[in-house]
């Protein structure tokens, strides 16, 4: 009870997160982390001395990263488990820092950059463009509180989703095109040996990170009734 009353907003976060998670309501945070799924192969691909042509968001929450060079394991293996550390280190900036408008306004910010200089299909360049605006207005214009919430909400989402992607992209449509697969076919194994090894060490990130960054309370202080 004590744990439910010091972490109850970040319980409902993830309950109302579930709760419409096959409704357009939570379409575009989903998205959002499809994006950083793409910008985690551009990291890795950079930080291995490769270089990216392209990246791309569709509709139907898939995308792709076009890059050249660098290390194709790290590459391939920094999608799903990259976004999953990029949501926790959102969190920890909600739940461990001052610096949440800073954050929020950095977001949006590499959401412009990428579009100028990666995105090129329309739909991509809608959403990143006003995924970014709207971000860079949240910083400049609503409270501290508000983009707390907002990173917390953005966080949770990608924290959610990565192991859910896993199973799904790897274990239950283990034929289909994915991250794995392409792992399996240029450095052996199976899409399933992948996927369920991404699986695993995604839980041990949230377990540990959680563990780490919750500590006794993480609700946001609610302004005193008058």
């Amino acid at each position: 009870m004590t744990y439910i009353k010091s972490h109850w907003q970040l319980l409902t976060i993830t309950v109302l997160v579930f709760a419409l998670w096959h409704t357009p309501v939570v379409v575009p945070l989903k998205i959002l982390v499809v994006f950083l799924h793409e910008l985690s192969h551009a990291v890795a691909a950079w930080l291995t001395g490769g270089s990216v042509e392209q990246i791309s968001l569709s509709a139907a929450q898939g995308g792709f990263a076009v890059t050249r060079g660098g290390s194709r394991f790290a590459i391939l293996s920094a999608g799903y488990l990259g976004s999953l550390v990029m949501g926790v280190l959102l969190l920890l900036a909600a739940l461990r820092s001052t610096a949440d408008r800073y954050v929020t306004a950095f977001l949006g910010a590499m959401m412009l950059l990428i579009t100028v200089l990666y995105v090129r299909d329309l739909f991509a360049v809608g959403f990143c463009v006003a995924g970014g605006i709207v971000l860079l207005g949240m910083a400049r214009f609503l409270s501290h509180s508000t983009n707390d919430l907002a990173l917390r909400v953005i966080g949770l989402t990608s924290v959610i989703y990565v192991p859910f992607d896993i199973f799904d992209d790897t274990i239950a449509r283990a034929g289909m095109p994915s991250d794995a697969y392409m792992l399996a076919a240029e450095f052996g194994g199976t899409t399933m040996l992948w996927g369920g090894l991404w699986l695993l060490l995604s839980f041990l990130v949230i377990a540990v990170s959680l563990r780490r960054i919750l500590g006794s309370g993480s609700n946001i202080s609610l302004p005193p009734r008058p």
